[in-house]
Parts: C-alpha cells; sequence; structure tokens
C-alpha cells in the first residue's frame, strides 16, 4: 500500500529506489565492468523518466467535482424513480471529497443518486449529469461499482486509467457480479447528459430520453433479434463495457426500453422546473449541449 499522503507516484519512486538498492547489491557482488554509481544514476534516471511519462499521460486532471446543492440533487436523484416508489427509496448524495453517502434512508429496498462519473471510458468529466436508480438486486451488484468509482476518485490517488484496471480486475476475479436475478434500473429522470456509445466513443450529450432499464448480463442485441448496431426501434441492448470484454462478457449489459411516448411527454412536462433548476445550475445541461 502507498504510505498515507504520499500518493501513488511517490509510492512508485520509492519501490523503484528499493528495487535498485537491491540490484546494486546483486551486481556488486557479480563483480560487473561498469561502475555502480554509474549504473545507478543511469538505470534511476532512465525509470524515472519513464514514470515521468506515465504520470503524464495518466494525469487525474481534474478529479474534483463540485458539490450540487443539497436539494437540486435529491430532486434530481429522485426523478429517476416513478412516483410510487420515491417516498420509500434511499437517497445518495454525492460528498466530492469521500464518494456517495446515504442522506436519506428508505424502505423500499430503492436506491437512487446522481450519476457523475463513469468508469468504463477512463477518465474525468465534470460535465456528467445523469438522475439513475436500482432495485434491490442491482444494490447488491452494480451499485457497488458506483460507490467504490466515486470514493476512489475522491481520494485524488487514483487516475481514470487506474480506476478502469481496477474495476476490470474485480469484476474478472468476480468481486464485482452481475446482478443475481431480473431487474430493474430506472432512469426515468425529465433529462440527463450522459455518454452516446459505448466506452470507444467519447461523446456526451444533454438530452431527454426517460427509460427503463433491465439487467441483461451477458445479453447481446443479436440475443433479443435487434439489429447488429441496436438503432431498431423497440428494445436495445446497451453494454458499454462490450469493447473492454467483449460483447458476449460484460455482466452489466441491460435491455433498454424507452417510456412511451405519452408518459415521456408527460415526465417531461411535469419535470420542467427540474430542468430549469438545473440549467440554472450548469449551462451544459441545457437539451442538446455537447
Amino acid at each position: 500500500m502507498a504510505p498515507a499522503g504520499c500518493g501513488y507516484i511517490c509510492y512508485l519512486h520509492s519501490e523503484i529506489e528499493r528495487t535498485i538498492n537491491y540490484s546494486n547489491r546483486i551486481l556488486s557482488m557479480k563483480r560487473t565492468s561498469l561502475p555502480v554509481k554509474s549504473l545507478r544514476r543511469l538505470l534511476f534516471a532512465a525509470v524515472t523518466s519513464f514514470i515521468s511519462f506515465q504520470s503524464f499521460a495518466q494525469n487525474p486532471g481534474d478529479w474534483h467535482l463540485d458539490k450540487m446543492p443539497v436539494q437540486l440533487e435529491t430532486d434530481f436523484a429522485l426523478s429517476s424513480l416513478p412516483p410510487q416508489l420515491r417516498p420509500g427509496a434511499t437517497v445518495y448524495l454525492l460528498d466530492p471529497n469521500k464518494g456517495y453517502y446515504a442522506a436519506r434512508k428508505g424502505t423500499n429496498g430503492f436506491v437512487c443518486f446522481v450519476g457523475r462519473t463513469d468508469w468504463e471510458w477512463g477518465e474525468f468529466r465534470n460535465d456528467l449529469l445523469y438522475a439513475i436508480s436500482f432495485d434491490p438486486a442491482g444494490v447488491k451488484t452494480t451499485f457497488k461499482v458506483y460507490r467504490d468509482v466515486a470514493a476512489m476518485r475522491a481520494s485524488g490517488k487514483f487516475t481514470p486509467s487506474q480506476i478502469k484496471s481496477i474495476v476490470m480486475d474485480r469484476i474478472k476475479k468476480g468481486v464485482y457480479k452481475a446482478p443475481g436475478r431480473t431487474g430493474i434500473s430506472y432512469m426515468l429522470g425529465p433529462i440527463m447528459r450522459v455518454y452516446t456509445g459505448s466506452a470507444n466513443d467519447h461523446n456526451v450529450m444533454t438530452m431527454q430520453m426517460p427509460h427503463y432499464m433491465f439487467y441483461a448480463p451477458y445479453i447481446t442485441n443479436a440475443d433479443i433479434g435487434n439489429i447488429p448496431n441496436g438503432q431498431a426501434d423497440g428494445p436495445v441492448v446497451n453494454n458499454p463495457e462490450a469493447p473492454i470484454f467483449g460483447e458476449k462478457n460484460s455482466p452489466y449489459a441491460y435491455i433498454i426500453v424507452l417510456a412511451g411516448k405519452a408518459e415521456a411527454a408527460k415526465i417531461i412536462d411535469q419535470g420542467k422546473d427540474l430542468v430549469k433548476r438545473l440549467e440554472d445550475y450548469k449551462a451544459f445541461m441545457k437539451v442538446g449541449g455537447h
């Protein structure tokens, strides 16, 4: 583990120093023709240059998120759920310095929150904002990933690529599991700013698209009879991890069903005040914003 307050790069330097010291002892024992001090300087310079390059290439960047106004974040999070589930849902809010915390304990097993970081794309953005919720099956599995990613980002100790690697490793090792039964994640908010494609496409957009997401681990569009790129009308599989794990290997795929036209229109109309508050909070929340 890296020493507290040292940070990842500092830790790497200390490990490099330790390794070099050990190598020097071995080399001196073997009576190498190259002076040990010269070798040490050259090796340390080379490795330090490499680490400096890696540090630049994987700079955490603007990792620190701002704190949303509590009532706005609460109302936005709850908007992800259908009205009958909102009174009994647990609401998680984001502390930018620590991660998600339960601001309101619920009774029905559903959890809602505002998503601000998606690990699959391996980058930190400050312009993602979407309301999402999970049923009890998703709370036990998928929500854990969101919580851990938020905590890692909030610590300031990890680059986006490191977080991505950690999550991928935990998925492969079974630390993070797929939902154990069929279930649902609601995203019925009147507005959202999200990535528009898979983890190879870094485009984001603000849009109004209330929808339902049913857990579909390891399922593809072909499995549900949709065309390969998933653009046909009707249900579609959303699988952002497909470029990472392969089409059949993602535990967090969903079958997405859009809210009906009348239902969507009602949601958007009833959410006009919330949309206005979000637009006032962040200019990028205007519909159609890129």
